[in-house]
């Protein structure tokens, strides 16, 4: 009986990955592989043909997202192929000096140079393709914008994963070859993840396992050979890593991604869609805030600490938008306090839009981050402060006058609804005087037709988002309406000079809140658990080879002490006894009963199969862990012992659960990983041992 080893626990330690669970492997068949065939195939529909329009996970489908994919792809090789041809170039140009040589460099140089600028147009007009993501509603809404996965290299892992099966672990690494197939299977189906719930799982699912990755095959003081190539979602400019922090990061980039793609999918126009978007761009802004913050000097730009605030900022400005959608759709529409709350809302919106904005016009961020997207939020910007102003004038020309007894409510309200004080009559008139109301609606009526008119005029300046039918709609609407209010409400005998309506003070009923990857949520199991348990196989540990004993029971047992599951230890040795001249030591791990595997068996299954032995014996193999000066764990054991008796207290699973607490739970020892490293001595033994010991 082989239990497995669960997922990460979350985010709640400090080295950035929490603990993890413990469980069993499925009887039958294999989840990943379920949704995997998921992924790619997609679910059946009415019909019963495959739908795959909406996975895009499927290599070989045609739709829009895909092609799109497929074109930054292409995008990312060429760019990946002019960055090395002028590298060579840069080389011979400095190597030689030979004038006409120069000559020629200089000129092959400025070809590359311009077919550089080409292709980065090229990759930034795709990344500008945010209609193709929004959802196929035929009602109008305001497009987000979703961002690219970013793509990798395919990964050979057969041979340097059976080299060091082989070396380290004293495994046939031939037998193991099943297991790393899968692993690169898995690999290669979360390249092309699908734009739902099935794809984000399947993403989260191979970051889990990139922990059972670490732990079993990369060592803290060598490198496993393997490079992790990855592109740049924004620049197409390709980096490559030799450490797996590289490879979890650009992971966890792409579960963010992801979340864009599908809260911009969905249909805002319904309640539903909108709790769905808010809930997407929470999530994504808590995945590269979460990347943000755990990880540090990325080698590419698109993980950069300023692109990830960026993107967290762009994020939760995505969300206030989509708050701003609910209060609409939920509210009256003749209500006073309605209307002002949409106002502050659009406000708020606009507010959060503006510091986009600037994050996005930055020295160190404009040259990578798309002009579109720029100009798109410059353009929400306008437009969401021309909407505060328009609510503001409906909730003071369409709302019916203020009697004598809500006068106190509406006149609180109203004291902190601007940002000054409005010029002409004291609020207590402009309430009461449906004229006055009139007046200050129309002042903000004009108000918003400026801003309706810049938004468009921003919106011009940009050839990418000429293109975008969708904003342009929106837009045009927003302004013809505002002009029809202002027509309604513009008397023919109106001679006074209307005013300057203050700003609106932003102000908003739900607040964006940046939820954190749930990493516990995918359970996975580990692909290698046929090695043992990590507490004690793992890339981290040495041990001694394993020693076959063949042991005999006397007429006092067998002379020993066993205590711990998965592996059981051998806790003590009764000098004289069976175990002792058999040449067992205290310290020894049971890996093996009769040539029956028990790495992972229980101490009651070990102990039911040493009962069940007969006069002829039993053959037990053994192995010892060593530390880092290659001498016995168990000849340190006093030293432990005596410098830490914490060590020895109530854990059924060999220091399972001090794995899943522990703060170095997840080292990655490259890329600078935000974490505190364990200081436990060298010498400690890597397990802990239950209260009660068994005499056999």
């Amino acid at each position: 009986m082989v239990p497995a080893e669960g997922s990460p626990g979350g985010p709640g330690d400090a080295a950035g990955d929490g603990g993890f669970l413990l469980l069993r492997p499925p009887e039958s068949g294999s989840v990943r592989k379920g949704v995997r065939l998921l992924c790619a195939w997609g679910p059946l529909t009415a019909t019963g043909r495959r739908e795959t329009s909406e996975q895009g996970c499927d290599p070989f489908a045609q739709t829009q997202r895909s092609k799109l994919q497929h074109r930054r792809a292409r995008i990312n090789q060429q760019i990946n192929k002019e960055m090395r041809m002028r590298a060579g170039a840069e080389n011979l140009f400095k190597a030689t000096s030979n004038h006409k040589v120069k000559e020629t460099v200089a000129l092959e140089l400025s070809y590359v140079n311009s077919n550089l600028q080409l292709l980065k147009e090229e990759l930034e007009e795709l990344n500008s393709s945010v209609d193709v993501y929004q959802n196929d509603s035929e009602s109008i809404s305001v497009p987000m914008i979703p961002l690219g996965l970013k793509e990798t290299k395919e990964m050979d892992l057969m041979a340097p994963l059976k080299d060091l099966i082989c070396e380290h672990y004293g495994e046939d690494g031939i037998s193991f070859e099943k297991e790393i197939k899968e692993l690169m299977e898995l690999r290669q189906a979360m390249r092309t993840p699908s734009r739902n719930e099935a794809g984000l799982e399947l993403l989260m699912e191979y970051y889990n396992q990139l922990y059972f990755l670490d732990n079993r095959f990369f060592p803290p003081n060598k490198n496993l050979g393997v490079f992790f190539h990855w592109y740049d979602s924004l620049t197409g400019v390709p980096s490559h890593q030799r450490a797996l922090a590289f490879e979890k990061g650009s992971v966890l980039f792409n579960i963010g991604a992801l979340h864009t793609q599908i809260g911009a999918r969905q249909d805002r126009t319904t309640l539903q869609g909108v709790d769905r978007a808010i809930d997407a761009f929470q999530k994504a802004a808590g995945a590269f805030n979460y990347l943000k913050e755990n990880f540090s000097n990325a080698p590419s730009l698109d993980m950069s600490t300023a692109s990830l605030n960026m993107l967290v900022r762009l994020m939760i400005a995505q969300v206030q938008e989509c708050v701003f959608e609910k209060v609409t759709l939920t509210s009256a529409q003749n209500d006073f306090f309605t209307q002002l709350q949409i106002a502050q809302e659009a406000a708020r919106v606009e507010e959060v839009y503006s510091l986009v904005h600037q994050t996005m016009t930055q020295a160190h961020v404009k040259d990578y981050v798309p002009f579109s997207w720029a100009t798109m939020v410059h353009v929400k910007s306008e437009h969401f402060k021309a909407l505060s102003h328009y609510y503001a004038a409906v909730a003071l020309c369409d709302c019916p006058s203020v009697s004598d007894a809500d006068l106190p409510e509406h006149e609180k309200a109203f004291v902190q609804f601007h940002v000054t004080v409005p010029e002409g009559p004291s609020l207590h008139l402009v309430l009461q005087d449906q004229e006055e109301r009139r007046k200050l609606g129309k002042a903000h009526l004009k108000k918003a037709i400026m801003r309706h008119e810049e938004a468009m005029r921003i919106h011009s300046l940009c050839k990418i988002l000429r293109k975008m039918d969708i904003l342009q709609e929106v837009l045009s609407f927003a302004h013809k309406r505002s002009l029809s209010k202002y027509s309604e409400i513009d008397h023919e005998e109106d001679f006074f000079e209307t005013g300057d309506a203050p700003d609106i003070h932003p102000k908003t009923n739900q607040r964006p809140e940046i939820k954190s990857p749930n990493f516990s949520q995918v359970k996975v199991t580990d692909i290698f658990h046929r090695l043992g348990p990590l507490s004690v196989f793992s890339v981290k540990n040495k041990w001694c080879p394993a020693r076959r004993v063949h042991l005999a029971r006397g007429e006092n047992g067998f002379g020993l002490t066993l205590r711990g599951d998965s592996p059981v230890l051998i806790a003590g040795v009764i000098p004289g006894g069976c175990a002792s001249e058999a040449g067992l030591k205290e310290g020894d791990y049971i890996v093996s009963v009769n040539s029956e595997d028990c790495k992972w068996s229980k101490h009651a299954e070990v102990v039911q199969l040493l009962k069940s032995i007969g006069e002829e014996g039993v053959d037990i193999g053994v192995v010892t862990l060593q530390s880092s000066d290659g001498q016995n764990v168990a000849d340190r054991r006093s030293v432990a012992m005596s410098s830490g008796g914490a060590l020895l207290k109530n854990n059924k699973e060999n220091s399972r659960k001090s794995l899943m607490n522990s703060k170095s739970a997840s080292t990655l020892l490259a890329w600078s990983k935000k974490s505190k490293r364990s200081k436990s001595s060298t010498y400690s033994l890597p397990f802990a041992t239950v209260g009660d010991e068994s005499m056999y």
